[in-house]
């Protein structure tokens, strides 16, 4: 972790002594500082008064579950929760979800998978934060976790449109005839016709166009191809 920045802290709340000072000492050794919290009816004043950096939620707790919990903390916070939980069924984890947690663990787990969950929870924070600083008319690609931004928006794009975009956004200006991007876009080079690539184009778009100030930035060269090119 970067000494220079500010050190960040998770509050842990999880009624069993020994999972929480397990949890504890992976996040001290990651550079995070920690508190822990054994009963649930503590934890939304304490969140008041301190604003930790993210929540490990354990589900079960005395005094107060972990669903009320983040029902009640979302009404005032938008502080990343990571539910930890033995109840495995699906109703749980979309109810978990539904309700505002950003994240979702399952009992027995590995420390390390939590510290994973912890980290790439923070990135994709700190990605979202670095979008809504954008411009007006921004494009930014993260080809890690296949994430695409509009002006600060996250768009909903297919494998095959993320492939199409990045391949168009990397070369700006760059003419590519059909037949270039669907050697890109299809890795078991399978069978195409040019109207495919045409398809693609037209739904994504579709989709650049809600957020962004020219809805042709994927423009049509005749006869040839596609390119990118942001208006001046």
């Amino acid at each position: 972790m970067n000494t220079t920045e500010p050190q960040r802290t998770v509050l842990v709340v999880e009624d069993e002594a020994k999972i929480a000072q397990l949890l504890q000492d992976y996040l001290h050794s990651n550079g995070y500082g920690t508190h822990w919290i054994d009963d649930g009816e503590a934890v939304v004043e304490w969140v008041r008064q301190q604003q930790p950096d993210l929540i490990l939620l354990d589900l079960m707790l005395p005094g107060k579950d972990g669903i009320t919990i983040c029902q009640e903390l979302r009404a005032f916070t938008e502080v990343p929760i990571i539910m930890v939980t033995a109840r495995v069924e699906e109703i749980d984890r979309v109810l978990g979800l539904e309700i505002g947690a950003n994240d979702y663990i399952c009992k027995p787990f590995s420390p390390r998978e939590v510290m994973a969950r912890v980290k790439a929870l923070f990135r994709t924070l700190a990605y979202r934060q670095q979008l809504s600083k954008g411009g007006n008319s921004t494009i930014v690609l993260d080809a890690e976790r296949m994430l695409v931004s509009v002006s600060g928006h996250l768009l909903e794009l297919t494998v095959i449109e993320f492939r199409l975009l990045t391949t168009l956004v990397n070369q700006p200006g760059r003419i590519f005839s059909r037949a270039q991007l669907m050697e890109n876009l299809y890795e078991d080079r399978r069978v195409v016709t040019d109207r495919t690539v045409d398809s693609h184009v037209k739904n994504l778009r579709k989709k650049i166009a809600e957020h962004h100030s020219d809805p042709e930035i994927i423009k049509s060269v005749y006869g040839v191809g596609y390119k990118f090119e942001e208006s001046a």
